[in-house]
């Protein structure tokens, strides 16, 4: 490995700030607070730590690599710009009409997310483009000149703009924007012909207002990130993590920051995703959780599954239909509030319940010291005999135990009896999230591995296959920074979307390969600018439906010169891919194609095979301590080993916890675990 090769992956969390150094040495990884007021300093602080460890000089780093939960976090505490939205005359109230489903039935106190716009901020313009991008109704240039003065007077920093139908014809939303440009050359200006050329008003006008709103905040952001890394010394280019798995440029970045939706969950999907090609796993659960949230996703013949669409900023933060859906790639994955830091709290029927709030960073845990008074998961693990007090995050941070005992009484029961409460609670909430993600999408829980990453997850993780009836567990090396890790393993990549509406039965084969040339170039110019003349593949997918159905699956296609009498091809394609998800076709109906999603991105290298073991030898043991196994109900006497003796071939018993710098990993009773090849522990059912 050369001084080219030295790349760091950096994703900030809701707890810790997580970092992780490819050099010729290996891989050097670290944990640190993160900072809610400075979140670059975290970024710094972390980059510094890990090169110090591998004897790196920062100047030598040639690629940073960035996740960020800026964007999410800013559409949720409603902190970004004083946004306009401009629209068509008569649906200037579609983002507050939203769907019109009641997600919370029975609730009669129901609480609706506000639009991103209030209604005094959202103007029209009397135009009209037709679904097929003929002009009905013309834009009028005085019309124009008026909004534009509107826009100067409301003092707007950002301005959405998301007219009918631009995603068929763009030119009023052009001619609109080039005008505001014109007028005011600092104004933040998203056009949803750029941001989201799909059909749906609904998904496209938020997600422009969206990108609108975060805009400035994450551009200023970016800037005094990149700015700061040269005062620093590490003067590579920085690269971020889209929500779909692939790598952007950070100029893209700050024009469409919508994309970073879920940047850092999305890196740790990658870093599944790539243990499950080279243990050779086809169906794989990959389970991440943290100090504020667990991401459950599938990962399937080696990627993850992807999905164009994402909830964002629910008002019941963890209740689907609660939020407000926009257009964007995406890693489909499930997330719900059972992090570290997850408080524990009584109901107003004395109920024990855990999350969706968390204790972060600041203060954090109880059990950290640093002002938390309310119990969380990590002081139930402290209490249960899960962590080692002197050891949690490489002893950066001494756990106390007292502190612990204090916040668990305050639930009414005793301080152990609270803490297998809190635990089993949030191993229940998280196995019925998996059962429910797998069902939804028409597979069998039990027949897949897990690949479990997070600093929390390899403590509940074997209890969670307990529960879901999982025989085999994977705990990969570096997990507790897997989704950094996951930065580095990326490729670059471009996801181009289109709106483009035809019934097979009306199939036009020139007007989609027209489509596809536009798709593939805009698509290859974002990835160019990180990756120019690398070998690249393409993939292509359509969203599909029966006539009369409300909404649409991804199909699968390859990609190709389309002719009129590939129909039957693309028909064969959605009735696979339908069947596999409801078990059945419809006969008779005719069949539709929406949207079209085109990504161009990097060839990944070859993953070589891991040479595997299921059984070994006894490795050795450093001590016994006490920890709880909830299948059993009881205390156990559990062995210790040392992550770094669970070498090839070295197997260890459950009940047993082996320990790391950055996590632990806990091997229940009815587990045992076997060193693998590339590092990674293997957790396999006693019956297995």
């Amino acid at each position: 490995m050369s001084k080219i090769d030295i790349r760091v992956g950096v994703d900030i969390g809701g707890t810790f700030t997580d970092v992780a150094l490819r050099h010729p040495g290996g891989l050097s990884t670290c944990k640190v607070l993160t900072n809610y007021s400075q979140p670059e300093q975290a970024i710094l602080d972390g980059i510094v730590k890990a090169a110090d460890q591998a004897s790196i000089a920062l100047g030598d780093i040639r690629q940073v690599i960035h996740g960020t939960t800026l964007v999410t976090n800013s559409l949720i505490e409603r902190r970004g710009a004083k946004t306009a939205f401009i629209t068509t005359e008569g649906f200037r109230d579609v983002i507050e009409m939203r769907s019109e489903n009641r997600f919370e039935q029975y609730d009669l106190n129901l609480n609706l997310p506000k639009p991103l716009v209030p209604r005094q901020d959202r103007f029209t313009l009397n135009e009209r483009m037709g679904p097929d991008g003929k002009v009905l109704l013309a834009l009028d240039l005085s019309e124009v000149n008026a909004m534009v003065d509107t826009i100067k007077a409301g003092g707007f920093e950002a301005v959405a703009i998301g007219l009918m139908h631009a995603y068929a014809n763009d030119a009023h939303e052009v001619a609109m924007g080039e005008a505001l440009s014109k007028a005011m050359p600092n104004l933040s200006i998203s056009l949803s012909s750029v941001i989201s050329p799909q059909m749906r008003e609904l998904p496209r006008f938020n997600t422009v207002i969206a990108n609108a709103y975060v805009q400035p905040q994450v551009a200023d952001y970016l800037g005094r990130l990149v700015a700061r890394l040269r005062d620093t010394g590490v003067t590579a280019p920085v690269f971020m993590l889209h929500s779909g798995g692939g790598l952007i440029s950070v100029e893209t970045a700050a024009e469409q920051p919508v994309r970073l939706l879920e940047s850092g969950p999305a890196g740790g999907a990658i870093f599944a995703a790539d243990f499950a090609r080279a243990h050779g796993l086809d169906k794989v659960l990959g389970f991440d959780m943290g100090g504020t949230t667990a991401k459950i996703c599938l990962i399937e013949d080696g990627a993850p599954k992807t999905a164009n669409t994402f909830e964002v900023a629910r008002t019941y933060r963890f209740k689907k239909g609660s939020g407000m859906t926009v257009s964007t790639p995406v890693v489909e994955m499930v997330e719900i509030g059972a992090g570290g830091g997850s408080i524990a709290s009584l109901d107003s029927m004395g109920r024990l319940q855990v999350g969706p709030r968390s204790a972060a960073s600041e203060p954090g845990p109880a059990c950290y010291g640093r002002g938390g008074t309310e119990p969380t998961v990590t002081d139930a693990n402290l209490l249960l005999g899960r962590l080692d007090p002197n050891n949690f995050a490489g002893g950066a941070i001494p756990l106390q135990i007292a502190e612990s005992e204090k916040a668990a009484t305050k639930l009414n029961l005793s301080a152990r009896d609270a803490a297998f409460g809190i635990t089993e609670l949030v191993d229940e909430n998280m196995a019925n999230a998996a059962r429910v993600h797998t069902v939804e999408n028409g597979r069998d829980i039990e027949h897949f591995t897990m690949i479990a990453f997070g600093g929390g997850a390899p403590l509940h993780a074997c209890r969670q296959c307990e529960k879901l009836g999982i025989k085999a567990l994977i705990i990969p090396p570096g997990a507790g920074v897997g989704s950094a890790i996951g930065f580095l393993k990326a490729p670059f990549s471009f996801e181009a979307t289109r709106g483009l509406f035809q019934r097979l039965d009306d199939f036009d084969a020139g007007a989609l390969n027209a489509a596809l040339i536009e798709m593939e170039a805009e698509a290859r110019a974002f990835v160019d600018e990180g990756a120019k003349g690398a070998e690249t593949e393409i993939r292509l997918s359509a969203q599909m439906r029966y006539s009369g159905q409300g909404w649409e699956i991804p199909v699968v296609l390859p990609h190709k010169q389309f002719e009129d009498s590939d129909v039957s091809l693309i028909l064969s394609a959605f009735e696979d891919a339908y069947c596999t998800l409801f078990g059945r076709i419809i006969d008779g109906l005719a069949v539709e194609i929406t949207n079209w999603l085109l990504t161009v991105s990097t060839v990944l290298p070859d993953t070589e095979p891991v040479v595997g073991y299921k059984n070994g030898s006894d490795a050795n043991v450093a001590q016994t301590r006490e920890f709880f196994d909830a299948a059993l109900r009881k205390s156990v006497a559990a062995r210790e080993v040392e992550r770094s003796s669970m070498t090839p071939g070295k197997a260890v018993e459950g009940p047993a916890i082996i320990v790391e710098s950055e996590t632990s990993t806990v091997v229940t009773s009815g587990y045992r675990a076997v060193g693998q090849g590339d590092g990674s522990l293997l957790l396999l059912a006693k019956e297995a």
